[in-house]
């Protein structure tokens, strides 16, 4: 093998190189934009937690999430009763204490054969498990916490 088919050899190498770190470079930054903007999000979250601390602890707090408002959950431990919570909230918690659990997509009236309805329930209902409020069971149903 000659020297110049050496060299052709080993810039081959390095081109490939540096087009995989090229590629890897664009990876870490598009990673540390979305921690970037997920930074932002919770710093906004964190500012307005405080900022509601100083309001009425008995109403249900708004947060502004990517200038939407939405409704804070808060945890169980945080308020005295349930009335802190939001309205679709504290009913769901009178179906699951009523019912004992596997209803409250029939009881409010959600239609269970058509696919995707139950999920945004499903997820409301993970959160009040998250939040202390109930117990979420191994078969997926939901009860209240003692």
């Amino acid at each position: 093998m000659s020297s110049l088919e050496k060299i052709a050899g080993r810039r081959a190498e390095l081109d490939e190189l540096a087009e995989s770190l090229a590629k890897q470079l664009a990876e870490v930054d598009a990673e540390r934009e979305e921690l970037a903007v997920a930074e932002r999000v919770l710093r906004r979250l964190y500012e307005q937690e405080a900022e509601a601390a100083g309001q009425d602890a008995g109403l249900p707090q708004q947060v502004q999430v990517a200038g939407r408002s939405i409704l804070k959950v808060p945890h169980r431990r945080e308020v005295v009763d349930a009335s802190a919570l939001p309205g679709d909230y504290r009913r769901m918690l009178q179906i699951v204490q009523a019912t004992g659990g596997p209803d409250v997509g029939a009881e409010l009236g959600i239609d269970a054969v058509v696919p995707g309805r139950l999920e945004p329930l499903r997820g409301k209902l993970s959160k009040l498990a998250v939040r202390g409020w109930l117990h979420k069971l191994p078969n997926g149903t939901f009860t209240i916490r003692a």
